[in-house]
């Protein structure tokens, strides 16, 4: 039995209060999904069953380039970090997983497997960290990690991603996430053939110590903190990595690290098509990089995302299992309720995903039919899906309206009392 953080007693008040109101509209959404030939059942029951996982960096306040205004009751290190998701996990029935960052979230490995026992969570894929300085390492990352022109420094950070590796082991991981933020600021700077050449042959080491299990995850950015030129900078590149290092290799796409109006869905069905998407890191974005909460800005590109993961799904996609993360960084929200926001909406664009007409649509694309074929895809986006969402949490033991019960256990002023408030900072990301 998981170690509960809000009282269930009080969820079930709270579900009480919405139970009567879920059903009807759970009955009705049924009644119009029927007439569309769609079980409302079979969509629930894979709804239920589709998960994403928390980073444990994102239940902290985040900042910009320019400051950090720090929250109240922020975690205090990786243990407070872990409570927090549980609490999510609790209310959603969506994230039973978290994500480590290393050297962030170090800690003893047995304690670490301990609370996620206690807490009824399990760890996803291990985040190694070479964009940072940690304190006491010999040798700086500010000129680069993997592709630095040091070899020392790219021992460094081969044997710190090894690290990585050693401590999900431990803990019940399967993959390794490594993004870096080399790149250079000046035209000249850098050479770029020998920079991705060191890159590489450093990412090959990294390869060598996974265990036969696991799944290695590049991840590609297109600026930031390098402004001129970046390493991995957009999926081609990523696609290169992945095709070079082996079959235990993939390409991670995160949803903000794309220019603005880049077709991401495109890119999906791309990297399906040839067997190298790893998976996601959720979230939005306006102008640039990853600082919004999942669905914010853009819902209908999400849900053309979760279309093409359903399209591979039905077709019977040879070993498609996409690892699917949260990865937001929140400034000015309780970040416990927009990683809970985050959870369901991610849910939703499945859920209109799974809900759209696959016959039809293919019957419009193969007539050259595209007002239609654009409807169809409307249609099942413009459902309004979170009856569904609502029954699958509430059969799970969650929460009906999980913002509202969060809100009503009173957890952020709790744990505000228990742990010192944060020094704010005078500039820098968390």
């Amino acid at each position: 039995m998981a170690e509960y953080r809000i009282a269930p007693d009080l969820v079930a008040a709270e579900n009480d209060k919405r139970v009567a109101a879920l059903k009807s509209d759970y009955e009705a959404l049924g009644a119009t999904l029927a007439r569309r030939g769609v079980d409302i059942e079979a969509v629930t029951k894979k709804v239920s069953e589709f998960f994403v996982a928390v980073p444990s960096w994102g239940v902290g306040t985040g900042g910009t380039r320019f400051a950090r205004f720090p929250g109240s009751g922020e975690p205090r290190g990786i243990f407070d970090k872990l409570d927090d998701c549980a609490v999510i996990q609790q209310l959603t029935r969506a994230t039973p997983k978290v994500s480590l960052h290393i050297p962030w979230d170090k800690a003893d490995v047995k304690e670490l497997r301990a609370k996620g026992d206690a807490l009824g969570l399990g760890f996803d894929a291990m985040n190694s960290n070479t964009f940072s300085d940690a304190p006491g390492q010999a040798h700086s990352y500010k000129f680069g990690s993997l592709s630095h022109v040091d070899a020392a420094t790219r021992a460094q950070a081969v044997e710190h991603n090894i690290e990585c590796i050693e401590i999900g082991k431990a803990i019940g991981s399967k993959a390794l996430t490594v993004w870096i933020g080399d790149g250079s600021n000046f035209p000249g700077q850098t050479n770029f053939t020998k920079a991705f050449e060191r890159y590489l042959a450093a990412m090959v080491d990294i390869y060598k110590a996974l265990p036969d299990d696991w799944r290695l995850f590049s991840e590609h950015k297109m600026y930031e903190p390098a402004f001129y030129s970046t390493v991995v900078q957009d999926w081609g590149t990523n696609y290169l990595i992945a095709q070079t290092l082996g079959p235990k290799a993939h390409c991670l796409v995160d949803l903000g690290h794309h220019a603005p109006n880049t077709n991401i869905e495109m890119i999906v069905a791309r990297l399906i098509q040839f067997g190298k998407l790893g998976g996601f890191h959720f979230n939005d974005s306006k102008y640039g990089d990853d600082d919004l909460d999942a669905g914010a800005i853009e819902p209908y590109r999400l849900f053309l995302v979760f279309n093409e993961l359903v399209d591979a799904e039905r077709r019977g996609v040879n070993d498609f299992n996409p690892a699917h993360m949260i990865d937001q960084s929140h400034n000015v929200t309780d970040p416990i309720e927009s990683l809970i926001s985050s959870a369901n909406e991610i849910r939703r664009a499945y859920a209109q995903a799974l809900i759209v007409d696959r016959n039809a649509l293919a019957d419009y694309q193969d007539a050259n039919d595209a007002l239609m074929a654009s409807e169809t895809l409307k249609r099942a986006y413009r459902a309004d899906v979170e009856p569904i969402l609502a029954e699958a949490r509430r059969r799970a033991g969650g929460a009906i309206d999980p913002v509202a019960t969060y809100r009503a256990s009173g957890y952020r002023r709790k744990v505000a009392a228990e742990r010192p408030a944060s020094v704010a900072g005078g500039g820098g990301i968390i």
